[in-house]
């Protein structure tokens, strides 16, 4: 008997599309490595992840790798694809089978752990429901607070449609708008029933984890980071960036999608108003989104175009190290209450994160102070302790370590490790019923260990056989 064969099963649901191209599965990176790392505690994995509506030969995007080349990363995981469905006549059409679906998984699981965010097409939220109504407990998981994120979109939309301001991105097309008014309130309610009826909370980051924790009954604190120990900044090089830091441009870096969410417009502001200021410095943005064209149209009117650099989108994530741990200050404008990796990874590279305030980046630096934080929205308060700390290269020095200090205990290895633990601690497995758990649930059927083992849904769907 293997060492996997002891394990208890897990069904997970990761809202990160499939996509099918050219006869084979294609599947996003960053998720074969969480779900290689669920398998070190967990056996099989079953995950359901939605498949991308796009004709079948429509090439995968940008971070994509097929199935078919990390089978060995895949071992012991079974990838169950569901509709994308995020129209409301797709979703009712989709319902009754991927109902079906979803409860014949939760029948054969011993633990259950969903994503949820969205209204029509949320598979996770419709997996909790069908697993409260089969009185399996179950923990949700979610990195941002789905429902507010679309209220400020709506709240940003009418404040700049009542400036006059039609041309900018931050408030997203006349669709979106009206999608963010008829679904943010329903979305809202959607969350709190299902976190309410979660056996256990799953909450990635403080931002998240301060806004559910009142509707929960068991919320916990995670993270969710995909950078080894490996990809840490060693000490020698923290050492000579620390030292570096006294002379020439201040470096200023950005890692994310340009979307209105990132506050890219934001951003420009700061460095244009630095340039106003005087202050000598290069910025990089790595990543690709609808706000790079009128970035860079603002950048270049500004006089700005030979200090900023739009990398658009990196796939190689040692490219992405390497820059993070080459500046001296990571520049964030996040104006939705989110709990971005990208944050965690600069810290990790000993570089001080200097943006706008929440929870979230609050607790990241809450022991040794690796960074600074202004007013959401406040892009004057922002180039300001950007100045200050270019006027004051040795406090900058230190902040670089105390960054550094801040991002040490993150690695892809302890974070999942952290939250597969708190599973097996605090949900019932296939040892021990629910009823010993949770007094509500006297007299329900126990987990059965007999539902360990053999195959989860149709064997054509398992990692191996998407393809062939």
């Amino acid at each position: 008997m293997t060492v996997t064969q002891n394990l208890p099963s897990l069904l997970i649901y990761a809202p990160v599309p499939l996509f099918f191209c050219a006869g084979e599965y294609y599947v996003e990176r960053q998720a074969v490595n969480g779900l290689r790392l669920w398998a070190q505690h967990f056996h099989p994995v079953t995950v359901m992840m939605p498949l991308d509506a796009a004709p079948r030969n429509t090439p995968p995007p940008q971070g994509w790798v097929p199935v078919r080349t990390h089978l060995e990363d895949l071992a012991g995981v079974r990838i169950e694809p569901v509709p994308m469905a995020y129209r409301p006549d797709q979703f009712v059409r989709a319902l009754p089978r991927t109902l079906r679906q979803i409860r014949a998984l939760i029948d054969k699981a011993d633990y259950l752990s969903f994503a949820i965010g969205g209204l029509f097409g949320d598979w996770g939220a419709v997996s909790c429901l069908a697993a409260h109504q089969m009185q399996r407990p179950f923990a949700v998981w979610t990195d941002r607070v789905e429902s507010e994120v679309m209220r400020q979109q709506l709240e940003q939309g009418s404040n700049r449609a009542q400036a006059g301001d039609d041309n900018g991105i931050d408030h997203g097309t006349w669709r979106s708008q009206l999608r963010a008014r008829l679904y943010h309130r329903p979305m809202a309610r959607l969350e709190q029933m299902v976190i309410r009826r979660a056996h256990l909370g799953l909450f990635h980051g403080a931002e998240t984890f301060e806004t559910y924790r009142g509707f929960c009954r068991n919320p916990q604190l995670v993270h969710d980071i995909h950078i080894s120990s490996r990809d840490h900044i060693d000490e020698s090089s923290l050492a000579a960036k620390a030292a570096s830091v006294t002379k020439g441009p201040l470096r200023l870096v950005y890692a994310g999608r340009a979307e209105a969410m990132k506050g890219p417009i934001d951003w420009t502001t700061v460095l244009e108003r630095l340039k106003v200021m005087g202050v000598d410095f290069e910025a990089t943005w790595l990543g690709a989104g609808a706000a790079l064209p009128q970035m860079r149209a603002r950048i270049a009117r500004a006089g700005l175009a030979d200090r900023v650099h739009f990398a658009g989108f990196v796939e190689d994530q040692s490219e992405v190290l390497k820059q993070l741990r080459a500046a001296h200050l990571f520049l964030f404008c996040h104006k939705t209450p989110e709990s971005p990796r990208c944050l965690i990874e600069a810290l990790t590279c000993g570089t001080p994160i200097l943006g706008y305030g929440g929870a979230y980046a609050r607790d990241l630096i809450a022991n040794h102070g690796g960074g600074m934080l202004v007013r959401r929205g406040d892009t004057d308060a922002l180039a300001q302790q950007v100045a200050r700390l270019d006027a004051d290269r040795t406090r900058l020095a230190a902040m670089i370590r105390k960054a550094h200090a801040d991002g040490a205990p993150f690695t892809d290895v302890s974070v999942f490790a952290h939250r597969s633990e708190i599973l097996k601690q605090h949900l019932p497995g296939p040892d021990r019923g629910a009823a010993k758990q949770h007094p509500e649930n006297k007299g329900r059927h126990p987990t059965s260990p007999q539902r360990r083992g053999g195959e989860v849904g149709s064997p054509r769907l398992n990692s191996t056989a998407l393809n062939g």
